[in-house]
C-alpha cells in the first residue's frame, strides 16, 4: 500500500512539474467577423524557463513575438499562405520602479505592471486584434487562421544571444495553433 501511494504521489508531483515546465503555449485562438474585418481573440499562456526570468529581473528586455498567418487550403498542394502579420512585444523589468513594462513595438504603446504575472496576463490576452480584411479572401475558398508565439532570440545582447542558441531554456516557442477562418 505504501508503495502505491508513493508511486501515487511521485506521479502527481511529476504532472505538476511538467504542467510549470518552461515554454509558451497558444491555449485557444478565433476569429469573429464585424464590419468585414476579421478580428483575432486568443488566450496565450507564457512560462519563461529560469534563465529568461533571471535575465529579465537583471534588465535585459525580453521580445515575444506573435507569429499570425492564413492559409487558403488547396486540394492537390500544400495549403498557400495568403497573409501573415508579426506582432512585437519587449517586456521589461525596471528595478528602481520595480516594474514591468510591456512595449508593444508595432505601435509603440506602452503599459506598467507591478507583477509580471499581470504583465505576462496582459500579453497572454489578445482581444478584437485586427488580423484581415475581409476584402483580400476569395468568397467561396476555405481558410485557415495560425498562430504561434515564441521569444525572439535575435534581440537578446550579443554574449546572452551566444548562449541563447545552445541553450533549450531559450527557445521558447509554441506549436501553431490553427482554427478555420
Amino acid at each position: 500500500m505504501r508503495v502505491i501511494c508513493g508511486l501515487i504521489l511521485c506521479w502527481g508531483l511529476l504532472g505538476a512539474v511538467g504542467a510549470w515546465a518552461a515554454g509558451f503555449d497558444v491555449v485557444k485562438a478565433s476569429t469573429q467577423l464585424e464590419k468585414g474585418v476579421y478580428r483575432l481573440n486568443a488566450q496565450i499562456e507564457y512560462r519563461l524557463s529560469a534563465p529568461a526570468l533571471d535575465a529579465l529581473q537583471n534588465g535585459v528586455p525580453l521580445t515575444i513575438e506573435l507569429e499570425m498567418e492564413v492559409l487558403k487550403h488547396r486540394p492537390w498542394l500544400w495549403d498557400e499562405k495568403v497573409y501573415s502579420l508579426n506582432q512585437r512585444y519587449r517586456l521589461e523589468y525596471h528595478t528602481l520602479s520595480r516594474q514591468y513594462l510591456v512595449n508593444n513595438l508595432n505601435s509603440g504603446e506602452r503599459r506598467g505592471f507591478p507583477t509580471r504575472s499581470g504583465a505576462l496576463q496582459f500579453m497572454g490576452e489578445v482581444s478584437n486584434f485586427p488580423l484581415l480584411d475581409q476584402g483580400l479572401l476569395t468568397p467561396g475558398e476555405q481558410y485557415d487562421g495560425g498562430l504561434r508565439v515564441r521569444l525572439d532570440i535575435e534581440a537578446l545582447p550579443a554574449p546572452l544571444r551566444l548562449m541563447a542558441y545552445f541553450s533549450d531554456d531559450w527557445r521558447l516557442v509554441s506549436e501553431w495553433y490553427i482554427w478555420p477562418l
